[in-house]
């Protein structure tokens, strides 16, 4: 038994799909078959079972899977308890970012790490909130920015700011010159949201719950559109298709005159997100999270509320 064959049994029970899983293990296809096939025979059980369109975790197999899982952990784990005896803070950190954050919070974050902790580069992945859990759990990424709430996940995670929404309208909008929004008035609109797998669609639909009887059904496309960036939200909302909530990260810092948009608060209670640090409790490179964690608070995030609270296990 190998750590390399335990590797791409994590990958097979990731991917579900013999040939995705050898491309992200940078092998061919028959090398992974092979390296998987020995260690079912030295083991004598069958750890996956082989369909036509889709590889299956056998139940025996998912006990192994989470064990070998456990096991790559820790060898990271041991590189990095000795990486941080030369210096926590050298060498790169794989960095996640969900990408309703992403494009907002990053090009600050770049800067302020480059002018503190030049030796530490971030390696950057932007994702949802559910594959960055996986990529934590699984060594691939060391920390991840992302919105509260997530599931239970046994991650440490450490509150970063609060950021409050706001509602994107076409200039033309009955609204826009309205001082406050109240969030129960958006049902009487067209609605733009993100798509499944965003969480950010899931806080819109948490600021107006009416909508997601709209959103669930084939009727709601009279009711909700759906975009795959903000960004592309923010064209269709200045195009006239509907309205939107953004992030107030995401949202200019003065009102441009000439404007195709307008950006109106919501009344209080104002909705918002909280987000967060993550990273696996067996990370030992704290420094470097504690790094990034103060090159955040140093970014310039107009209207956010920062936070200094401890971090907790989610």
């Amino acid at each position: 038994m190998t750590l390399t064959e335990l590797k791409y049994i994590v990958a097979v029970a990731r991917e579900r799909h013999f040939g995705r899983a050898a491309e992200a293990c940078f092998v061919s296809q028959p090398t992974l078959s092979v390296a998987i096939k020995k260690l079912e025979d030295e083991l004598n059980v069958q750890i996956f079972e082989r369909g036509a369109a889709e590889v299956s975790v056998t139940p025996l197999g998912e006990q192994i899977v989470a064990q070998a899982q456990r096991v790559l952990e820790q060898t990271i784990a041991i590189k990095e308890i000795a990486k941080q005896g030369r210096d926590p803070l050298a060498g790169p950190l794989r960095l996640g970012v969900i990408y309703t954050i992403g494009p907002y919070l990053l090009p600050s974050l770049v800067k302020q790490m480059i002018e503190t902790t030049p030796q530490m580069p971030l390696m950057l992945q932007e994702n949802y909130t559910l594959k960055l859990i996986e990529l934590l759990k699984q060594g691939e990424i060391d920390a991840a920015v992302m919105a509260l709430p997530f599931p239970e996940s046994g991650l440490m995670v450490r509150p970063l700011y609060d950021e409050p929404f706001v509602v994107a309208l076409p200039r033309s909008h009955p609204w826009a010159e309205r001082a406050h929004i109240d969030a129960g008035d958006l049902k009487q609109e067209t609605m733009l949201l993100l798509g499944s797998g965003h969480c950010f669609r899931d806080h819109v639909l948490g600021v107006c719950p009416e909508l997601m009887r709209f959103s669930q059904n084939a009727d709601g496309i009279q009711k909700t559109f759906e975009g795959s960036s903000l960004e592309t939200i923010r064209h269709m909302v200045a195009s006239g298709v509907g309205i939107t909530v953004l992030p107030k990260t995401s949202v200019p810092e003065t009102q441009v005159p000439d404007s195709l948009l307008r950006y109106v608060p919501f009344s209080a209670p104002v909705p918002d997100r909280r987000v967060v640090l993550a990273w696996r409790k067996s990370f030992t490179r704290l420094p470097a999270i504690e790094a990034v964690a103060q090159a955040i608070a140093r970014c310039h995030l107009p209207g956010v509320i920062p936070l200094d609270l401890p971090a907790t296990s989610n």
